[in-house]
């Protein structure tokens, strides 16, 4: 296991990196721009390990930091909101994410992050801003396999911030072999506030939101395609959701 590798497993330098990242981050979530939560009932209950959460992607960092936020502030017994950001002096490290490998190894502050809680993957259909086709790498399967037998994942399934974008179906494949517990989350407002990153303001005063749904009821013996089907429909960046035009398009 590589060096970056065994330090993001260390549980005190994962705290600091969250309390880094957090009260760094905090301003912007709640003072600069408005963040509202919805469903924080849903995570109460739920066990420490081999579970899934799903979501649509604004931003390579904002969201995946909002995440992290509201975990540890449900750890604290906070209810749909944050609060001030005491809850990082003991934080909830319990969580994984999934990310694209070149993302996280782009600058300091993506390595830096990358100690919070990364799994790094290659992706499978692009590199280096260039379409691509290769097959996936098993030891990014089994990582991710790994994590999810101890903790939770969160993951983005369409991997890009480009909304309404297919899913790729390495997210069905990894609830059909791992049958987690998967809990879909909708977020909006990113994109209008932060740049692509998510580490720069390109707006303020803007409403950020989240909101968590109640685990997905699925047949684990059901096809990948149907999996996933299942998933886009549930984050609300399928067909369905696309003719609704029920999120706004980037850059609109």
């Amino acid at each position: 296991m590589k060096l970056g590798e065994r330090l993001k497993h260390i549980k005190l330098l994962r705290s600091f990196v969250y309390a880094l990242v957090g009260f760094a981050s905090y301003p912007g979530l709640a003072w600069v721009n408005q963040i509202k939560i919805e469903g924080t009932e849903h995570l109460e209950n739920l066990p420490k390990k081999n579970v899934l959460f799903v979501s649509n992607h604004q931003t390579y960092f904002a969201d995946v930091i909002a995440f992290l936020h509201i975990f540890c502030a449900v750890k604290w017994r906070k209810k749909n909101r944050l609060g001030l950001p005491y809850y990082l002096l003991n934080p909830f490290t319990n969580v994984f994410f999934i990310a694209a490998e070149e993302t996280m190894n782009g600058n300091f502050i993506s390595r830096l992050f990358k100690l919070a809680g990364a799994i790094s993957i290659k992706r499978t259909w692009r590199s280096d801003g260039k379409d691509i086709e290769r097959s996936r790498e098993e030891s990014d399967t089994h990582k991710i396999d790994l994590a999810l037998q101890k903790s939770w994942v969160i993951t983005f399934p369409q991997g890009t911030t480009k909304p309404f974008a297919p899913g790729r179906k390495g997210t069905a494949h990894i609830i059909k072999n791992n049958q987690p517990i998967v809990v879909p989350v909708v977020i909006n407002g990113f994109w209008r506030a932060f740049s692509k990153t998510g580490l720069l303001f390109k707006k303020k005063g803007v409403k950020l939101s989240i909101r968590i749904k109640a685990p997905l009821v699925i047949d684990y013996t059901m096809p990948v395609e149907m999996i996933l089907a299942k998933v886009m429909h549930a984050i609300e960046q399928d067909e369905t959701y696309k003719l609704k035009g029920k999120h706004h398009t980037p850059g609109v």
